[in-house]
């Protein structure tokens, strides 16, 4: 009769190290604060918001930064805390800003994009949109035909290939808010590059979807 095979059992049952336990509650920590920073100081970096946090602490960045998701975790968290209507009210004012944008801009097939899509947006939040022509050239000339003051701008983001790359970046003001159109080539409609918070593509909206957003929110009675 064959002997029964042994197999190694990890004991998992007992508590955490202690210093695994202040590790972990400090990036808690640290997110939190960069959360409010984020929410509150006109702040949009996340990185710069994580080492600020840390450094109001007094905690090693080396040890205490958490993931950058952890930090949209809380700041999620803080703005339904205490955001309140004040929050819900201004994005609702962006994405009404962004469906105008995008209905000006309709032939270079807008998408919305970042914190005014996924309502983390704050009162000093721009507008992303993400543009698609074959040269900067064409928007630049159809924002001077009509009069419309614009700055330009480069910008490096991760690229689909995992590295980085600069882009065209073209920013104007509507109904006093900042909209940046960041451009792209027509054929990168059908890939959005990664996001620079978990590193997936990033989620993008047309006008429709845009305007289903403003709906719904009219529809709930907000």
């Amino acid at each position: 009769m064959p002997r029964p095979k042994k197999t190694r059992t990890k004991f998992t049952d007992g508590p955490e190290p202690r210093h695994i336990r202040k590790m972990k509650q400090a990036r808690l920590e640290v997110a939190a604060e960069a959360a409010r920073i984020l929410a509150t100081e006109g702040q949009h970096n996340y990185h710069a918001a994580k080492k600020k946090a840390a450094e109001r602490m007094g905690l090693s960045e080396r040890l205490a930064l958490p993931s950058n998701i952890e930090v949209k975790d809380a700041l999620l968290t803080y703005q339904a805390l205490y955001g309140g209507q004040a929050h819900q009210e201004n994005i609702d004012r962006l994405r009404r800003c962004a469906a105008q944008a995008m209905q000006l801009l309709g032939d270079f097939q807008p998408r919305l994009v970042g914190s005014v899509l996924d309502g983390t947006a704050n009162s000093h939040s721009r507008v992303a949109l993400h543009v698609f022509i074959d040269a900067i050239e064409t928007l630049v000339l159809f924002l001077l035909e009509r009069g419309m003051a614009f700055d330009q701008q480069q910008r490096q983001i991760r690229w689909f290939d995992g590295g980085h790359r600069m882009v065209q970046v073209v920013v104007l003001k509507l109904q006093d808010v900042e909209v940046e159109m960041t451009v792209f080539e027509p054929l990168h409609l059908r890939q959005s590059p990664p996001s620079p918070i978990d590193g997936r593509p990033q989620r993008r909206a047309g006008l429709a979807e845009v305007e289903i957003l403003l709906r719904e929110r009219t529809a709930r009675g907000f």
